[in-house]
């Protein structure tokens, strides 16, 4: 059984402290750079932006990876550090040394990321500053601090904690995420830590995270834009007393479904927190033909404009859903396409075998006015069944990014 922990943090898992400090980034006067910490030498697994103009730390970080142990990361927000050049990649490594040398580790042990404006050089006079004060402030509850400090444009942190048993043993795992705009990963702005006690090889932990995000960011969108600096990391630093997992075993199995729940968890947050955003809209499709047929028509509609508008406006116009599934390069049979509006146990039918269906105006009103909106698809051609998350379209969102400094 997986538990989900009352105000869990990315500090919840033993043997990991975080930090987060105004260094003076942010003009707003808030948190903006944020430390996660592995007291023991820790594994580490990653997921980075597929978008070609990768940021500065976004490429040090695909360096560092190679190495065999890691010991944190370093996360300063207000700033993407991308399009930046080599100054860009030598400020980049710079925090890295900084910290390195602040808690007489390796530098290549600690990972770097970025989140903010991009085209800007950071401001290293005040990151050179900010980051001697990080040592002091680190502890093991600072894990709050820590995910209010990687925020943008995000109204709240977003963080979870479970545990589990393998074998006897409690095994927890951890997060933080940030993200609300320009949210459409393709990995492998939103980033994501975790931290987790379970005693696992490199090669599984990168295997469960690379699947696992691939069925919870990958399956996000606010608004179609993959940004220069997504990134998600999970640090392992073994201190559960059970079996190594090195294979695929029971314990891996249990570990990947505990996994999945806090990646999709946290993917959720994001995409409730868009920017502007009013309503969670999930769009869930089954009986796909292939697990990308399925991914596909549920990323379409969860991305398109169109669909997201509608929701907005609590308009129950299946024309823009079936438009989207259409554009997905998807293979099925479109006179057998299915489509529902969900919310719970009740459900209402607005396509039936690919035309629209007679329904009760009232019961899809009241669903549509939930604040979160579920579309479920079924394609009729197969056993494969995908689920994306994303939220309405609002004013709000044109507001916040015609306000937003770029």
């Amino acid at each position: 059984m997986i538990t989900i922990l009352k105000d869990g943090t990315v500090t919840s898992t033993p043997g990991f402290q975080a930090a987060g400090i105004t260094a003076g980034i942010k003009e707003s006067g808030k948190k903006d750079i944020s430390f996660v910490f592995s007291e023991e030498p820790a594994i580490a697994a990653v997921a980075l932006t597929q978008n070609k103009f990768r940021a500065a730390p976004v490429d040090l970080c695909a360096k560092f990876i190679e190495q065999d142990q890691h010991r944190g990361i370093i996360i300063n927000s207000g700033n993407a550090n991308a399009c930046t050049g080599t100054e860009g990649d030598a400020n980049a490594l710079e925090m890295c040394e900084i910290i390195a040398k602040e808690m007489n580790v390796p530098t290549e042990s600690i990972f770097v990321a970025s989140t903010g404006v991009i085209g800007k050089q950071l401001p290293m006079d005040i990151i050179r500053k900010g980051l001697t004060q990080v040592p002091s402030s680190l502890s093991r509850e600072g894990g709050f601090e820590a995910a209010q400090a990687i925020m943008t444009t995000d109204l709240a942190p977003k963080q979870i904690s479970v545990y589990f048993e393998i074998d006897g043993e409690i095994v927890t795992i951890s997060g933080m995420a940030k993200g609300s705009g320009m949210i459409h990963p393709n990995m492998a702005t939103m980033i994501a830590v975790l931290t987790t006690d379970a005693n696992i090889t490199k090669e599984m932990l990168q295997k469960s995270f690379s699947a696992s995000v691939n069925t919870s960011y990958n399956m996000i969108s606010v608004d179609g834009d993959t940004s220069t600096n997504d990134s998600a990391f999970i640090f392992a630093n073994g201190k559960a007393n059970h079996p190594l997992i090195d294979s695929n075993s029971d314990a891996y199995i249990l570990f990947k479904r505990a996994l999945d729940t806090v990646n999709q968890a946290l993917a959720k947050m994001i995409a409730r927190d868009g920017e502007g955003a009013t309503k969670l809209l999930e769009v869930r499709v089954e009986h796909a033909r292939s697990l990308v047929d399925a991914q596909s028509v549920a990323k379409s509609v969860i991305t398109s404009s169109l669909v997201k508008t509608a929701i907005f406006g609590e308009d129950a116009n299946w024309g823009r859903i079936i438009c989207a599934v259409g554009n997905a390069g998807a293979e099925y049979e479109p006179e057998k396409v299915q489509v529902f509006i969900e919310n719970g146990d009740e459900k209402v039918q607005i396509v039936a075998d690919g035309s629209g269906a007679e329904f009760d105006a009232v019961a899809l009103d009241k669903l549509l006015k939930e604040d979160t909106v579920t579309i479920f698809i079924d394609l009729m051609n197969g056993g494969s069944t995908a689920t994306a998350w994303g939220c309405d379209l609002s004013y709000d969102y044109v507001k916040i990014n015609a306000d937003y400094r770029t």
